[in-house]
């Protein structure tokens, strides 16, 4: 059984849901989008390569209800007229994740001002412009799901990862305090935090000595398969997720328990 037909047997129908996921075009983002067209939803998939993330849209099941934007989602401007396309495409957006993502690793005392500053736009300030667009949406419904890509770096301090550490911590701190703000609106806000995880980015992090030494701190003993991250978002994206906001779950393999 497929990963998305477990999650739909699971109760995750999104039928008539549309859903917004940025980085979509690779990695964790195309398999979150993939298993929620798989369940019912609508996607808009959204992504910097606008060649990848056409092909991404095609490649979903039920092709025709997604739709596929070019967008630089640290550029608020950007930001908003792709959430305005999806508002006049599709009516409505019940579910966001925010899965877009660079890593620029620098030894602490060498990390360039130009990788900070890249690093917080896509990971840290692109999940706030989003969730400010989508907002007003989901607040007329009384009902909407944001679920933000965090890492285990949001908790655990790593080498040569300055700012990818800081962007994702703060990334937690974010969640919290719209957690707090929109749960009256019937927004949930949760965070995702896992291990490094078996993607493009993730090999090329990680490739040679650094991931088998990595491998050997996390107990589970290998590295995430980006389906059981997009399990878990299904799951934050579903109605048996409620009451579950400011939360951060970490999928880590037991490394964060030693």
């Amino acid at each position: 059984m497929t990963a998305a037909a477990m999650a739909k047997q699971a109760g995750a129908d999104f039928a008539g849901r549309t859903a917004v996921v940025t980085g979509a075009a690779g990695g964790i983002g195309l398999e979150i989008a993939r298993q929620l067209a798989a369940c019912g939803a609508s996607v808009a998939l959204l992504d910097m390569n606008a060649a990848a993330v056409t092909a991404a849209a095609t490649g979903l099941d039920g092709a025709q209800r997604h739709l596929a934007l070019a967008v630089d989602v640290s550029v608020r401007t950007e930001v908003e007229r792709a959430v305005a396309s999806v508002l006049d495409a599709m009516g409505r957006i019940d579910i966001l994740v925010n899965s877009a993502g660079v890593a620029l690793l620098e030894p602490a005392g060498e990390v360039t001002q130009a990788a900070w500053e890249r690093t917080l736009a896509v990971n840290l300030t692109a999940p706030l412009l989003l969730a400010q667009a989508v907002a007003p949406a989901m607040c007329a419904r009384c009902h909407g799901r944001i679920i933000n890509l965090a890492s285990q770096a949001s908790v655990i301090a790593l080498r040569s990862h300055a700012a990818y550490c800081a962007s994702k911590a703060g990334l937690l701190g974010l969640t919290r305090v719209l957690a707090l703000e929109w749960a009256a609106y019937g927004i949930t806000v949760n965070a995702i935090s896992p291990t490094v995880v078996d993607t493009p980015m993730g090999r090329q992090a990680w490739a040679g000595e650094a991931g088998d030494a990595m491998r050997a701190l996390i107990p589970t003993g290998r590295f995430a398969q980006p389906a059981e991250i997009a399990q878990l978002a299904l799951f934050l994206a579903s109605a048996h997720a409620g009451m579950l906001t400011g939360e951060n779950i970490v999928i880590d393999g037991g490394y964060s328990i030693q």
